[in-house]
């Protein structure tokens, strides 16, 4: 897109394009998201930036009517497997806050100049830049959600000190820690008052565009392995929950299939909630079957450290497949001729990913029933059980040392020893080679790890006729053969 471009769907508050970029206005000193229902601004006034953050270094604040730090990440560093995709998705894991610059990019291969230059160039913001715009998006969820301490809130969203916290949120939103928090509606089901630590921590998944949560939800029911996973409820109305294991602690998240009722339609100009937004009017529950037209997932979630919750929500963004962009998919793959309809009958049907890489490895290779034994004789029993909710998937470390013959002991081994790697920055190519490498391992069991655990959009089941005209969409199109029934 070019700047014109980019100022037509401003102007005509086109929500597609929520997260794909961000506008700042000159005169104003604000940048928000291309719906913002606000006036539109003068073409001379607007400045366009592919980032949250490289608004912030530029100067700008946070438009308080849009919330811009609050909408669906780019599809682009999904779908890119390049060194500034895979140091996005790293990024949005955490690992900048809890490694820093130099672990990121040791990770990546590459000098922490290197880094720095590529994100700045593509981006432009680094990865101290983005990761801080990272962190005050946190904050102000804890902020409106919780009754947490502010100073408690301030290490917990990441920052070092209770003065870089209050610094960063007068920058970015103009406000103080006390006025994000007062500014948070105080009605409705998911208000401040009803969110305490023990409760958890209430959040909007935002995503854009149609979102089939029944094909979702039917996966995920039909995958789930007890004591880690569990769907409840009736089919259009289901909650799915699991563990979770997180870099400082653990974690139990509910997920609802229920649609949310944001506007967010292409030209709409309206707006969609998003996640950490407090629901002032409640939610009316979908139909069985039903897409809802953008907006959001509900969810909660239980964590036993908070400084594990910006890592939870981009884990649970990628088993959802938030970050999708569904009007580009269904555009390519509808135009097929024994597609078209299928994609007409699922808009916005998705490639869920997962939580855990590692543990979509082991899974993917053992099928659903030694899952199951796996978990009940060597995961890590919770503290707390939450129902059937009563242990972690095991490690790839302790099931290497435990079963370390065979196919599972030969992947666990890789995964523990680093010569396998499926974390959010991995080369896939090399993944797929490393994968391939081990014995006992079969190419269709490569290409579900490359699909859900390294999130690859662009996946063929070996040996299937899938042509190179569903490209870069593979996954997709294999989703909704499936969903549909077709071999």
């Amino acid at each position: 897109m070019d700047e014109d471009t980019r100022y037509e769907a401003v102007r005509s508050r086109d929500a597609r394009f929520d997260g794909e970029f961000f506008f700042a206005v000159r005169t104003t000193g604000i940048y928000c998201r291309p719906s913002c229902p606000a006036v539109t601004p003068k073409r001379q006034n607007v400045r366009f930036y592919a980032t949250a953050a490289a608004a912030q270094g530029s100067g700008f604040r946070a438009c308080r009517r849009c919330r811009p730090d609050a909408v669906p990440g780019s599809a682009a560093w999904n779908v890119r497997a390049d060194v500034v995709g895979r140091a996005m998705r790293l990024i949005g894991d955490g690992v900048v806050d809890r490694e820093g610059v130099g672990g990121l990019a040791t990770r990546l291969g590459y000098s922490a100049r290197q880094v720095q230059r590529q994100l700045t160039a593509e981006v432009g913001a680094g990865p101290v830049a983005l990761a801080r715009a990272q962190r005050a998006h946190t904050a102000r969820i804890l902020l409106q959600t919780t009754e947490l301490p502010i100073t408690q809130i301030a290490f917990a969203a990441g920052f070092a000190s209770v003065r870089q916290f209050n610094d960063t949120i007068r920058a970015v939103y103009a406000s103080t820690p006390s006025e994000v928090r007062a500014a948070a509606p105080r009605t409705g089901p998911a208000a401040r008052g009803a969110a305490t630590p023990d409760a958890g921590v209430p959040l909007r998944l935002a995503h854009r565009g149609p979102y089939q949560t029944t094909a979702v939800f039917d996966l995920l029911a039909a995958e789930a392995v007890p004591g880690v996973e569990a769907v409840g409820g009736s089919r259009g109305r289901r909650t799915y929950r699991r563990t979770l294991r997180l870099p400082y602690g653990t974690g139990i998240v509910a997920v609802d299939e229920r649609a949310g009722t944001g506007a967010g339609r292409p030209g709409s100009g309206g707006t969609s909630r998003a996640e950490g937004a407090p629901d002032p009017s409640g939610g009316v529950p979908a139909p069985t079957g039903a897409a809802h037209p953008g907006g959001w997932l509900d969810a909660r979630l239980h964590l036993t450290d908070l400084r594990d919750l910006t890592t939870a929500v981009q884990r649970l963004r990628r088993l959802f497949d938030l970050d999708a962009d569904p009007y580009a998919v269904d555009e390519r793959l509808g135009a097929d001729a024994r597609l078209g309809p299928l994609v007409a009958a699922r808009p916005g049907l998705r490639s869920p990913g997962t939580a855990d890489p590692d543990e979509l490895a082991v899974r993917a290779l053992v099928g659903a029933a030694e899952a199951e034994r796996l978990v009940q004789r060597y995961g890590k029993a919770l503290d707390a059980p939450c129902d059937t909710l009563t242990h972690l998937f095991p490690e790839a470390a302790v099931l290497a040392q435990a079963e370390p013959d065979g196919p599972l002991g030969a992947l666990t081994a890789a995964l523990a020893d680093g010569v396998l790697r499926l974390d959010p920055g991995a080369d896939r190519d090399e993944a797929q080679e490393a994968l391939l490498a081990l014995p006992g391992m079969d190419e269709g069991v490569a290409a579900v790890i490359r699909t859900r655990a390294l999130g690859d959009p662009d996946v063929a089941p070996p040996g299937a006729d899938i042509p190179d005209g569903w490209r870069p969409w593979r996954s997709y199109a294999v989703r909704h053969l499936r969903a549909a029934g077709e071999p």
